[in-house]
């Protein structure tokens, strides 16, 4: 069955698009989903024209996007390649001076090959910097390593003090692996030492290439342990240390605002384009993977297919059924939907070979724990100001 009119109005607007400029990266994280970080493949500067045209001319295009160069290491090419693609990227929107479209760029980097010339950069475009540190270099350095074998704790949080040298605002992205459970305490003081205040946490994901994952079996207790501390601990600055979870589930439980649509299930919401124009939708964690169902989730190259026109193959209706069939079932039989709205299909697909299946790893730590957490936090200060009153 193929998509009706009346679906596709219900797809995007653009909100996220990410770009691979290379699949290679110059470190060996064991818990990387990626499977070819070994090449050293760039992204054909002769793509970016068909990748901008395809996105301003199409129905998809909302008044803002973010494009984040990403699935891979960034910093692996030159710079000129970004000062190039900008170039590119600004002419482009010239051409189209009845579209309003403000385009902002991210990128997310391992923080090694940070320099004051990338700062220069990062300065000139605006770009948005995310860098990944697990932490002291005990926790960090147990799994982001080079291919032999030494840590990279010390050349990222070099990379972390020319952003800070630059006055250039980051965040940090930490994957909490069984044994970062363990330590609260020095993860906190680590980051609050560091003058790096603002940051994310990811889980240990089962997904792509990474087939396992530490937080499987019994670690429940573990977390929510670690989330309770790390959250009084956050608590306790005042603001001056924000968490990205923290202030997620806040927001929900203070305006009670429920999410409208999750990105990573609407269509195109999320463009997707490989090193070599390719293009997907929704989580970008498929990019690249292969699967018995559907084969590669890829859905059209960027010079010679609209976004438009895959949303009418075969291939992007079981999809797109499958996925909807698993917010369906979300919505039905789980009392969290109204944080999430149904998960992210790349973590249902990767843990139990389905997108019609429900609760995750991904989602029992990340939305719902951390929920509960927040939750026992808010509803006990408010018993304390309640009694305080009497």
């Amino acid at each position: 069955m193929l998509i009706s009119s009346t679906e596709l109005a219900t797809f995007g607007p653009f909100r996220l698009v990410i770009i691979q400029p290379t699949p290679f990266c110059n470190i060996n994280c064991d818990y990387c989903y990626l499977p070819d970080r070994q090449s050293r493949q760039i992204l054909d500067l002769g793509l970016i024209e068909p990748i901008f045209t395809n996105l301003l001319e199409s129905r998809f295009l909302g008044q803002h996007f973010t494009v984040c160069w990403h699935a891979g290491e960034p910093l692996a090419v030159p710079i000129e390649f970004y000062h190039q693609a900008m170039g590119q990227i600004t002419a482009i929107q010239g051409r189209y001076p009845q579209v309003y479209c403000l385009i902002t760029h991210a990128l997310q980097t391992n923080g090694t090959l940070i320099t004051p010339a990338w700062c220069e950069l990062f300065q000139q475009y605006q770009i948005s910097v995310g860098v990944s540190i697990d932490g002291p270099a005990f926790l960090h350095d147990a799994h982001r390593q080079t291919r032999t074998g030494l840590g990279t704790h010390g050349a990222t949080l070099r990379g972390i003090q020319h952003l800070q040298a630059w006055n250039i605002n980051f965040h940090t992205i930490t994957v909490l692996t069984q044994e970062t459970l363990r330590h609260p305490q020095a993860l906190f003081d680590f980051f609050w030492e560091a003058g790096i205040h603002n940051i994310g946490f990811n889980v240990e994901e089962i997904e792509g290439a990474h087939g396992q994952s530490s937080l499987q079996g019994n670690t429940e207790d573990l977390y929510l342990e670690f989330m309770t501390t790390f959250w009084q601990l956050t608590k306790q600055t005042q603001g001056k240390l924000r968490v990205r979870e923290f202030d997620r589930i806040s927001e929900f439980l203070y305006t009670q605002k429920q999410l409208s649509r999750n990105q990573l299930c609407t269509p195109f919401a999320m463009v997707n384009i490989d090193v070599e124009g390719n293009f997907s939708t929704y989580s970008p964690e498929l990019l690249g993977m292969t699967s018995d169902d559907y084969g590669r989730f890829i859905l059209g190259h960027v010079q010679t297919d609209s976004f438009e026109a895959a949303c009418f193959t075969p291939k992007f209706a079981q999809i797109y059924a499958d996925i909807q069939a698993g917010v369906s079932a979300c919505r039905d039989r789980c009392g969290y939907f109204a944080i999430c709205g149904g998960g992210a299909p790349s973590n249902k697909y990767w843990e139990h070979g389905t997108f019609q299946a429900t609760e995750t790893l991904h989602c029992r730590y990340t939305q719902q724990l951390l929920l509960d957490v927040i939750l026992a936090d808010v509803e006990q200060t408010l018993g304390q100001i309640m009694r305080q009153s009497e």
